[in-house]
């Protein structure tokens, strides 16, 4: 089953027509990148696949149903992580946490706390507010107020810019295990190409606003008589 499909997007910002003409699919289980040199459409890709801007053309439907149709009910059932978004500063980090948790509505929002805190490793930072956290500290604080509500798709813009070597590590071990695992999806953009290859089953790269290359990293090297997914980025971007 496609957890998400989108199908011939195009958005236009007055002359500039950032999207046109983006077609993905991300299946059950399946981690999906979206890759591109800056100004290929990847953010306003994601912006309308979460329902901030909506298409000029096109379609999207997650799990079945239209984005347009039932907001609200495919939006529950996802969620979204970027190192560049802020929360409360002057909250402490299972009070962020906590409201994001009675936003959600979760049925036990103090039990699914305690488990995100856990899950990534937040038990020392707990009691300490965000304006005092790291930037890499901060990033964790995030991911794990994209997992509260268990989403069946998550969308992670340059989910590790911020974590040192180790951490990233662990994060990127810990978010395919859990996808794994529950058989949700996830679509990640990242300028980290090691990333990707590790974590995507397939890779959409953008240029100009189009999806002009789609496979797997080892696929795509292949295509373009490259080494690495770095490579074929370089291609990419160079046209």
């Amino acid at each position: 089953m496609a957890i998400l499909r989108a199908a011939h997007l195009v958005k236009r910002f007055g002359a500039i027509t950032a999207v046109r003409d983006v077609s993905l699919t991300v299946g059950e289980g399946e981690v999906a990148g979206l890759l591109g040199p800056n100004g290929a459409g990847k953010s306003t890709t994601l912006h309308m696949l979460l329902g901030l801007i909506t298409p000029d053309s096109g379609s999207i439907e997650l799990f079945g149903r239209e984005l347009a149709r039932h907001r609200t009910e495919v939006l529950s059932r996802l969620n979204f992580a970027a190192s560049y978004v802020d929360l409360p500063s002057v909250l402490r980090v299972h009070e962020v946490l906590d409201a994001f948790a009675r936003l959600y509505a979760l049925r036990r929002p103090a039990r699914r706390v305690a488990e995100v805190i856990e899950l990534f490793e937040l038990g020392p930072l707990r009691k300490r507010q965000m304006m005092a956290l790291s930037s890499g500290q901060r990033t964790r604080v995030q991911l794990a107020k994209a997992m509260l509500n268990a989403p069946r798709l998550l969308i992670l813009d340059e989910p590790t810019a911020n974590l040192d070597p180790d951490a990233g590590d662990r994060i990127r071990s810990l978010l395919t295990r859990l996808s794994r695992e529950t058989g949700g999806a996830m679509l990640i953009t990242s300028h980290n190409m090691r990333e990707v290859e590790r974590m995507c089953d397939r890779i959409h790269f953008l240029s100009g606003g189009r999806v002009v290359a789609a496979g797997s990293a080892r696929e795509l090297a292949g295509r373009y008589g490259a080494e690495d997914l770095e490579e074929v980025f370089l291609k990419v971007a160079r046209g």
